[in-house]
């Protein structure tokens, strides 16, 4: 049986708790109780979240037997844990087959030290202050999730999900993580490799006509898609398009397709066996180096480089 111990902080955020989840279909799924899992406090005891729930808890003193451990996070990462916490952490590290930081749970790692000349991740909101305040963590803003020997970190929110079902994959084989994963409803197991970001949020039209345009643009990648095209899908002027479509984004329409034909160039990349040729065709490039020419300027890595990311062994 696998143990799982949750280290939960006052003031935890509940979405941590979510990865729970998890571990509980994986035994459902399986047909036995394959994950055993805990929560624990320093002291144990009730354990007030950011939304004012509370939850019980073990006191670390009773934490022995743990194999896996999941640090949650608050909504105030940069204070830290006190050091008798900070020293339960290092232990886990030394002692456990492997922890792991979910969202900003991955600053109580940082804090303790064990993160030092390791890569990690966090929620892109915080990722910088991370890399300020902790200089010897190799931190990688824009990664779902990271493994690193026997430290794991993910980023915000839901990305913890895809990290528990990493986990899963690891221990039970990746037929049990389809499983689960398919009863949670995610119809896209990420992998640690894929980017936190979204061009469609960050792009974050104000009308319902320019995101149609851009639901149309995403939709058809393999043609040209020219602004008279776009514009009359939304069944405006080319040049009054343009204008309202730069006002509402603050990019202009070809640098926005661009930006969209590289994400889902990068997500074909991620999750198929497709050539880059193939990629580079599906995805509205001109040619397989135009598609290099582009992912150089927007990642700065060549695809081969994204591709064998994803498929780093976790």
């Amino acid at each position: 049986m696998h143990r799982v111990g949750y280290l939960i902080p006052e003031g935890f955020q509940i979405m941590s708790l979510a990865t729970q989840t998890v571990f509980e279909l994986a035994n459902i799924a399986a047909g036995a109780g394959v994950y055993r899992v805990e929560n624990y406090s320093l002291h144990g005891g009730p354990v007030r979240s950011s939304l004012g729930m509370h939850i019980d808890t073990l006191p670390l003193t009773a934490a022995g037997l743990a194999d896996t451990w999941m640090v949650a996070g608050t909504l105030t990462p940069l204070t830290p844990p006190s050091d008798e916490v900070l020293h339960q952490v290092r232990g886990f590290v030394d002692s456990a087959r492997r922890t792991a930081g979910l969202c900003t749970g991955t600053f109580v790692l940082t804090q303790a030290g064990v993160l030092d000349n390791r890569r990690a991740t966090t929620h892109w909101a915080y990722a910088k202050a991370m890399q300020q305040a902790h200089p010897r963590v190799v931190v990688e803003e824009d990664r779902i999730f990271i493994v690193d020997g026997p430290v794991w970190t993910s980023a915000g929110m839901t990305a913890a999900l895809d990290m528990a079902l990493g986990m899963l994959e690891t221990d039970l084989g990746v037929e049990l993580a389809r499983s689960v994963a398919h009863k949670m409803v995610m119809h896209q197991r990420r992998s640690g490799g894929q980017s936190q970001h979204s061009e469609l949020l960050a792009l974050a039209p104000k009308s319902d006509r320019i995101q149609r345009a851009l639901d149309y643009a995403r939709r058809h990648l393999n043609r040209p898609l020219s602004v008279e095209e776009l514009a009359q899908v939304v069944h405006l002027s080319p040049r009054q398009f343009a204008r309202v479509f730069t006002a509402e984004t603050g990019q202009s329409p070809a640098r926005a397709v661009e930006s969209l034909r590289l994400e889902a160039a990068r997500l074909m990349i991620e999750q198929s066996r497709h050539s880059l040729d193939t990629v580079a065709r599906e995805t509205g490039f001109r040619d397989r180096r135009h598609m290099r020419e582009v992912f150089m300027r927007g990642f700065g890595v060549p695809p081969q480089a994204v591709r064998r990311d994803a498929r780093r062994v976790v």
